[in-house]
């Protein structure tokens, strides 16, 4: 789930958030403002309820950002680099660069989250408590209660033993330690997430169907997320095996054509896009220096009459948004970073000099050239785009 937001660096973590976190925040202060709180503490005005869901949906945010702290802390404690973390509509995501280096690594960057979500629970009950001996007003009690409820099914839910939730990972690390098989232990893994995912669904049509209530809806809506990532798991997983040993230096184009940034689209089209046969290429200012990455479909979207007033760096992805690797990386290390933008290309870099950009395409040949050399006959090519979109984490 991709950022749509900066929120700040929180211990030296970025931390952005997905627009849908807007429609979640939405519905969590109308159902306590107009439902639950109005229900369990009447007598109080209305706009204080309203204040009362805004401040409580704020404060689980919070503790939902705690849960992913956590991962992300404990992660680079173990020198697992962190790109970041971003809320969405079901949670967070905690986006980490390369995976845990052995079984108790993994163990303890997923068990950290839910033990600070139980953690955070145990402290809003023991706030609730107080608040109702003192006898301050029952609606605060109520938002810390509320708190506590919500934490604990926050930690539950993430410790069910399927991947990619908590106790997935946690199972994974498990199985990992008792098979020395990261590979087959993440399968398993991704598989036990499938199956709860497919029964979360099930659960959900049927909620709806008897007319017990919408909130089947958001069980189906649930589960199938989370089908679509256990199985992007499982892939992943393969892949990485696959692809175990490649380096970036062997599949990459070496030396590609560098275009000039100032140049129209037209003056490009006529002299680059027609003459040579890449369809990406990167991009440089007046110094030398580069400056992004431009592909041909990026140049689709600029219409005829604007194109002699439209240069390529207009256009162009930006350096921050094009994933940059050396020819010595490992190539599964650097997939997951090619979705970030640039058309899922990679610019190869060696000691401040381009040497080289790596496609989706390379990735697609590097697969089947694996898959030859380990069975002795090619399999069917990888889907560029999912290469290009597979997590490093």
């Amino acid at each position: 789930m991709e950022e749509s937001f900066r929120i700040g660096r929180i211990a030296g973590v970025r931390v952005g958030a997905n627009w849908t976190v807007l429609i979640l925040f939405t519905l969590m202060v109308t159902g306590m403002a107009a439902g639950r709180f109005p229900h369990d503490h009447p007598g109080y005005p209305e706009g204080v309820y309203w204040a009362a869901g805004v401040a409580t949906a704020l404060v689980f945010y919070l503790s939902l950002l705690a849960h992913e702290l956590g991962h992300a802390v404990m992660a680079r404690r173990r020198g697992i680099p962190v790109e970041g973390i971003t809320l969405w509509l079901l949670g967070g995501v905690s986006k980490m660069e390369a995976e845990p280096a052995t079984p108790g690594d993994a163990f303890r960057v997923a068990a950290i989250g839910p033990a600070i979500s139980l953690a955070a629970a145990g402290t809003f009950a023991i706030v609730a408590g107080v608040l109702g001996a003192v006898g301050v007003p029952a609606l605060l009690g109520g938002m810390a209660a509320w708190l506590a409820g919500i934490n604990v099914i926050l930690a539950v839910f993430n410790l069910v033993p399927a991947a990619p939730l908590d106790g997935g990972r946690i199972l994974q690390a498990f199985l990992w330690h008792r098979r020395r098989d990261r590979l087959s232990a993440s399968v398993s893994a991704a598989r036990a997430g499938r199956v709860f995912a497919l029964v979360l669904v099930a659960a959900g049509i049927w909620y709806f169907t008897a007319g017990v209530g919408v909130g089947g809806v958001w069980l189906a809506l649930l589960g199938w997320f989370l089908l679509i990532a256990a199985r992007h798991e499982q892939w992943s997983a393969e892949t990485r095996s696959q692809l175990d040993g490649v380096r970036v230096a062997d599949v990459m184009t070496p030396n590609p054509v560098v275009v000039p940034g100032w140049l129209t689209v037209d003056a490009f089209i006529e002299d680059y896009a027609l003459r040579h046969r890449f369809s990406s290429f990167p991009v440089e200012r007046f110094d030398g220096t580069l400056d992004g990455l431009v592909t041909l479909n990026r140049l689709k979207e600029v219409p005829v009459d604007r194109r002699e007033a439209t240069r390529v760096l207009d256009v162009a992805w930006r350096m921050n948004e094009v994933a940059v690797t050396t020819p010595d990386a490992a190539l599964p290390d650097l997939v997951g970073h090619m979705a970030k933008g640039g058309g899922g290309r990679a610019l190869v870099v060696d000691k401040g000099r381009l040497v080289g950009i790596v496609s989706p395409t390379d990735v697609a040949r590097a697969l089947q050239r694996e898959a030859f050399r380990r069975t002795g006959r090619p399999r069917p090519a990888a889907d560029p785009g999912r290469a290009a979109a597979m997590s490093g984490s």
